[in-house]
């Protein structure tokens, strides 16, 4: 009994290790990454550009980061609407660095949850921060909503001539 019970075991700590070896690690995010240097680039090539920044607070561990990203991967219209409007740049937080200084001067978005959106002008002057939870739809993000989000907070949709009543 206790050498077939050895056995079980043994054998479901292989399979177990065998899934974990065989699926490949997720690695949108940065840990290494200097967010703020990351920002301040952004942020003086989108004055440049006449674009806000976009900034994506997550990490690799997080399954709504990763659904988010390989949405936006897989949808061609949001990664047009990105590209033509923002500056993109990903935030990492984890355990091996919680960016907890960025944050900070972000008004602690993590509060929301992640992934967590900010809105940059092209002064760095922090302008929308958005909870995900709102843009979500069953298992995933809706691509309608996100749609509607990116327009919302671009450049071009909070000039003055743009909202002429």
């Amino acid at each position: 009994m206790k050498t077939t019970l050895i056995l079980l075991l043994f054998s479901l700590s292989i399979a177990s290790f065998a899934q974990t070896a065989t699926k490949p690690a997720v690695n949108i995010y940065n840990p290494k990454a200097n967010a703020q240097s990351d920002i301040d680039a952004a942020v003086a090539k989108a004055k440049k550009e006449k674009k806000h920044v976009f900034i994506q607070v997550g990490g690799n561990w997080c399954v709504w980061c990763i659904r988010f990203h390989d949405l936006v991967d897989a949808t061609p219209e949001l990664k047009k609407l990105l590209h033509d409007n923002y500056e993109t740049v990903l935030v990492n937080y984890s355990p091996e660095n919680k960016n907890e200084a960025v944050l900070k001067k972000l008004n602690y978005p993590g509060r929301f949850g992640f992934p967590v959106f900010l809105v940059l002008d092209g002064d760095g002057k922090l302008i929308h921060t958005q909870n995900s939870a709102y843009l979500e739809e069953g298992n995933g993000h809706s691509v309608k909503k996100i749609t509607e989000f990116l327009k919302n907070w671009n450049y071009a949709a909070l000039q003055p001539e743009h909202n002429k009543y």
